[in-house]
């Protein structure tokens, strides 16, 4: 199975032999389990299950290759371990001897899969995994929202355990009742020290009796619970003195817990127990255990291995480029891959390496001569502003070239990026420290303040603007301060650094990423002042407006077709004849070099009644995602989403008739002109792409390379821009009284012992969870070829374990089974999938992978009438059910409280914080719920986003007056 992984994800391959070299000290040992009878301890490294003495000592992998495997938990007997791997594209459940050998695989759905222990009798497995909603259950549908579920360490039918979710959820010795912690709604795994209503609690459930009793109820983390020996007691890691520690606590009474141990600033992990109650947990990426009434212990762990962890890695380049630029000879072009610089040719798509770095390298720009780049490049935990430039004279392109020299332009503690090479190559415009635009001259070495940092405020890295005037006189630039930071205006300032802003813009709508033409007498820019506004707050269309810099200009542009025809006549005669005095003169000046250009003409404007020359030029508002005008000033061409995708469009200004010019269907796309301006340079979808300018035939371009990856240096420079993004530009300064130094160090340390990605994700948010800060963490998503893929029958299951077939308890409405044609039911069992019979042996959901889209066909029983048929149904993607269930959900919750409250109260849910969802609850308050007495507005599991504003005015609002035209009622505003 082929994987491609994306830029924080490369897969390394640990090759683990004969001992060449003991390791006495490893870190980041993560998931340490013991043995029922106290002897090893199973844990999870390096991607692999290893095994050591629970007294220390030399530990010995128990899995290799190049998956992922980890949470491994050990039967009863001491016999067998199981554990969650990654083999086909996501995790399963797999079980194998304790003491090493094959490993079977229990579980066949795409979900993520993950054992929490063995039955008492060791014929099951217990995990969690989000594969099917319960019938009966009232919780979100989401991933995060698991159940608990058991299959035989033989394989076979899952049944589900709980409905409810239950991490970590181990057995009493008797296998009657269950402690677990539970989850309440979406956060980060490892964050820590935060007090909240979806901070986890210790729960007990009994089967017999069916019941859930509450163990712990601080308000802050309560989680890994495990039964004490006696069953009566319980351990389990709280912070209740501020940092995870080990608790003792009894059943009869939880609120009385002992505190076990006293770690400070570091938390205790993964905590489990043997059956003389020794305690093993993890702490500061090593192993350690606790006897009874004793200290902690660290086990000493020596690993035997033949140190050859992959270093670096060969990857192929195709597509995925991050950012491009064209060449001013327009035949070459820059990108950027992964944080590396490459040039390739446009013809043949022949590409040199540029960059050959950890960090990351961005914002490319070609010289006016095409012989050099300028760039930004994260060296040395600072962005700096670096050029390398081809060295031979010889060598007229960077594809072809062989020797480069790279040189710093400017580095200073300072972050310095987004740099601009000036017109005429001897200076660099560039943004210091993300918000003040500076100049460099190259030569002097002198810089000057352009827009000072006060004008603007970074939100991310890359959402400034600015751009040189064609004569490098000027910069038209956004900004925001001190006006209105939320409408960011579009300005126009001296390259000298001593000239005033001059706000171009003035508008109280958004005005943003102005561009000059190519003889800089107007500007074009996107504003958002005809665009659409949502229910919910915002603009999401614009358009392209036009400012004329000199009265010349705007006159030129109101002409007619056939005045502008007659205007061109007489230019081109005007052309000859001084082109011809031209010839004369060039003949006194034979010698030079041909290619040199007369000095570019000085820029002139008509101060006067400048914000009144201005022109809509877009006929259309829409979501312009770019925009740029021909060579001669004649033709607007901009990227937009008036169908599906981004396609490129024109618009004829002098006709004013707008086209489809080239058809894209790009998710994303941004374009530049060709110096000859016959074709578009694009970069759509991270594919680059030429568009002709005449006749709008679309060219995919050539590239291709191989890029040599060490992708341990990689994580080293991702982790370092990690802490500094956040050190730098967390909303709060003071990083909630974090010791940030001390935490750079405490997780640093860690590095050398990962070699991969979701270890590296691991760490970084176990240290971003020091934060104690909400919507911050690290997450790992391969992108996987030939994975597993479970699809949909849009049916939910009773897990009552009787019997071949599965029993159907609900068609879920609008699902592939939810049609007139359809004889299935609730309470009709589903005896076969494709002519295979679903046994007790088989897990049925393996029948279904990848199966999405294709015909299949379902053979069902109904025991009622004890009639048999077969069905065809084409199953839908696990996206798609999930879409299902959540409007299932809502009518639910919607229902019961109609139920309740006998129609008096209604119900609405705010899905996210966005335009949908404010229409929902415009469309819900004042359609289906008008005539009630009262409104929920359940807004749990939100997605985020930004109405607050308008939601909050909404539903706040109060009748001002009502309308009784000739006596009669008729409503009320609002």
């Amino acid at each position: 199975m082929e994987r491609t992984r994306w830029m924080l994800i490369v897969s390394l391959l640990i090759a683990l032999g004969a001992a060449a070299f003991g390791q006495d000290a490893p870190l980041w040992m993560r998931y340490p389990a013991i043995s029922p009878d106290g002897s090893t301890i199973a844990f999870s490294y390096k991607g692999d299950i290893w095994s050591v003495p629970a007294a220390g000592g030399t530990a010995v992998p128990l899995t290799l290759g190049v998956s992922f495997e980890y949470a491994p938990v050990w039967s009863r007997d001491g016999k067998r371990i199981a554990f969650a791997s990654d083999r086909y594209g996501n995790f399963d459940v797999f079980v194998m001897p304790a003491a090493g050998g094959e490993a079977r695989r229990l579980t066949f759905h795409s979900a993520a899969e993950v054992p929490s222990a063995f039955t008492a009798d060791g014929r099951s497995v217990l995990f969690s995994a989000r594969r099917q909603q319960a019938p009966t259950d009232v919780q979100f549908p989401t991933r995060a929202m698991t159940q608990l579920y058991s299959v035989p360490v033989t394989g076979g039918r899952v049944d589900m355990a709980l409905a409810m979710p239950a991490l970590d959820a181990t057995l009493d010795s008797a296998g009657r009742r269950l402690i677990y912690h539970d989850v309440k709604g979406y956060e980060d795994n490892w964050r820590k020290h935060h007090t909240s209503a979806v901070t986890r609690d210790v729960w007990l459930y009994d089967f017999k009796t069916k019941t859930y009793t509450q163990l712990t109820e601080f308000a802050g983390e309560d989680r890994n619970p495990v039964f004490a020996a006696n069953d009566k007691d319980f351990f389990y890691l709280s912070e209740l003195d501020g940092t995870f520690n080990v608790y003792r606590a009894s059943l009869a009474d939880p609120a009385k817990a002992v505190q076990l141990t006293r770690f400070t600033r570091n938390p205790v992990r993964f905590l489990t127990r043997a059956q003389n109650d020794l305690l093993c947990f993890g702490y500061d990426g090593e192993i350690y255990t606790l006897k009874p009434g004793g200290q902690p212990a660290r086990v000493a762990v020596r690993l035997a291995v033949d140190g050859r962890d992959t270093l670096t890695q060969v990857l192929p380049v195709r597509e995925g480029l991050a950012e491009a630029t064209l060449s001013p000879n327009g035949k070459e072009y820059a990108w950027v891959f992964r944080g590396e610089i490459f040039v390739s040719s446009l013809e043949a798509g022949t590409t040199k390496r540029i960059t050959n770095t950890p960090w990351q390298e961005r914002s490319v720009n070609f010289s006016p001569d095409g012989r050099s780049l300028v760039y930004a490049a994260e060296k040395d935990n600072n962005w700096n502003v670096y050029r390398v430039s081809i060295v031979r004279k010889e060598e007229p392109y960077f594809y072809l070239s062989t020797v480069l020299k790279e040189e710093p332009v400017v580095a200073t503690a300072a972050e310095e990026f987004q740099p601009a090479f000036s017109p005429d190559g001897k200076e660099v415009a560039y943004l210091e420290n993300r918000v003040a635009l500076k100049v460099i001259n190259l030569e002097s070495k002198a810089t000057r303040l352009i827009l000072p940092a006060d004008k603007n405020y970074s939100y991310r890295d890359g959402d400034q603007y600015y751009q040189w005037s064609p004569d490098g006189k000027w910069f038209l630039v956004e900004f925001g301060y001190p006006e209105r930071l939320q409408n960011s205006q579009v300005g126009l300032v001296s390259a000298d650094g001593q000239g005033e802003l001059h706000n171009l813009t003035m508008s109280g709508y958004g005005n943003g990423a102005p561009k000059w033409s190519v003889d800089g007498t107007m500007m074009i820019w996107g504003t958002t002042r005809h665009g659409a506004r949502q229910q919910g707050g915002g603009i999401v269309s614009g358009d392209v407006y036009a400012m004329f810099f000199t009265k010349a200009a705007f006159d030129r542009f109101k002409l007619s077709k056939e005045e502008f025809a007659l205007l061109k006549e007489q230019e081109e005669k005007t052309k000859k004849e001084a082109a011809a005095k031209e010839k004369e003169a060039k003949k006194e000046a034979d010698g030079k070099d041909a290619a040199e250009k007369a000095p570019s003409k000085d820029l002139t404007f008509d101060w006067a009644n400048l914000a009144e020359r201005k022109a809509r030029l877009t006929v259309h508002s829409s979501p312009a995602r770019d925009w740029l005008l021909s060579k001669d000033g004649e033709k607007l061409f901009y990227l937009t989403s008036f169908e599906k995708g981004n396609d490129l469009w024109v618009q004829e200004l002098r006709t004013n008739e707008t086209k489809l010019f080239a058809k894209l269907n790009a998710r994303q796309a941004a374009m530049e002109l060709s110096g000859d301006g016959k074709f578009i340079f694009i970069l759509a979808d991270r594919k680059p792409m030429k568009v002709d300018a005449e006749s709008g035939k679309a060219e995919p371009l050539k590239m291709g390379d191989e890029m040599i990856l060490d992708a341990a240096g990689e994580r080293a420079y991702i982790f370092d821009h990690a802490w500094r993004q956040l050190r730098d530009k967390f909303y709060d300064p003071g990083l909630h009284n974090v010791d940030w130094d001390y935490y750079y160090a405490q997780y640093k340390k860690f590095l050398p012992f990962i070699n991969n990605n979701y270890d590296f994700a691991e760490m970084l948010s176990e240290m971003l969870g020091e934060t104690n800060a909400s919507h911050t963490g690290c997450s790992y998503r391969p992108q996987v070829t030939g994975g597993d893929e479970t699809a949909e029958l849009g049916l939910l299951f009773a897990f009552d374990g009787a019997g071949d077939g599965v029993k159907i308890a609900e068609v879920v409405a609008g699902g592939p089974l939810d049609t007139a044609a359809s004889q299935i039911r609730a309470g009709h069992v589903l005896e076969k999938i494709d002519g295979q019979s679903l046994t007790a042996e088989i897990d049925y959901s393996r029948l279904l992978n990848r199966k999405a889209g294709k015909t299949t066909l379902l053979s069902v029983y109904d025991p009622a009438a004890g009639t048999r048929w077969e069905e065809t149904v084409k199953p839908i993607a696990a996206g798609a059910m999930q879409e299902l269930l959540y409007q299932r959900w809502v009518k639910n919750r919607r229902d019961e409280v109609e139920r309740i409250s006998g129609g008096k109260i209604g119900y609405v849910h705010v899905r996210a914080m966005n335009d949908p969802s404010m229409r929902t609850v415009f469309e819900e308050a004042l359609g289906r719920h008008v005539g009630t007495q009262a409104l929920i507005v359940d807004t749990r599991f939100n997605g985020g986003g930004n109405i607050h504003e308008e939601l909050s005015d909404f539903l706040s609002g109060r009748k001002y007056f009502d309308i009784i035209p000739h006596g009669q009622y008729i409503g009320s505003e609002p």
